[in-house]
């Protein structure tokens, strides 16, 4: 059977994967701190035991940081899907230092063009501060695919996101609202880093 790291030894094994090379700021490519990666992680693996032997997908993937954390804590595949080439060249690079390559499946398109049924979805979508409600496309897509969808948004957006999943025929279980720290990554970033009040839901049928 597989070891299962401690929570900070997954918290430095996450920090250490690769970052992407050059995040862009229209598609909101920030990196999922590893501290909040690995407080989803671990909520949604050993108190709903939602992770291990599951089949888990992460919409958006960027890197790749939640899908490999996932399959660390024992998830049976994981498929990560990101519009973007150069962060699923990453996320398949960190697959393999994480030693988790053959238990995944990285691919470069629209998260609308999956399809297929998933036990969990793990995503830290685009809040929608540059293309408004980009964060509930992204929901609406998880919610077709999976029985749980956990998913990261701002505080501030908690009553439209709420109203949003009960529209859609789903309910929150469990909310942790988090600090998470925003690292300086574009040019019109003025802080070192930018500290944003956020939202971990798990949302079910």
């Amino acid at each position: 059977m597989a070891r299962i790291p401690p929570r900070i030894e997954l918290e430095v094994m996450l920090d250490n994967l690769k970052p992407h090379p050059d995040p862009n700021p229209w598609l909101e490519q920030y990196t999922t701190p590893a501290e909040v990666a690995a407080e989803m992680l671990f909520t949604a693996a050993f108190i709903h035991d939602d992770v291990k032997f599951k089949l888990v997908a992460d919409l958006g993937c960027g890197t790749g940081r939640l899908g490999i954390g996932a399959l660390v804590l024992g998830a049976h595949k994981l498929v990560g899907v990101d519009i973007d080439p150069n962060a699923i060249a990453v996320a398949v690079d960190n697959s393999l230092e994480a030693e988790v390559f053959e238990k995944s499946c990285w691919i470069v398109g629209n998260v609308s063009t999956l399809q297929g049924s998933f036990d969990t979805i793990l995503m830290n979508p685009p809040f929608g501060t540059r293309r408004k409600h980009l964060d509930v496309a992204f929901l609406y897509e998880a919610l077709g695919l999976a029985k749980v969808v956990y998913s990261i948004h701002k505080s501030s957006t908690r009553q439209f996101v709420m109203d949003f999943i009960s529209r859609m025929g789903y309910r929150v279980s469990t909310l942790l609202k988090i600090d998470l720290e925003i690292p300086h990554t574009f040019d019109f970033h003025e802080r070192i880093k930018h500290p944003v009040e956020v939202d971990v839901y798990r949302i079910v049928r």
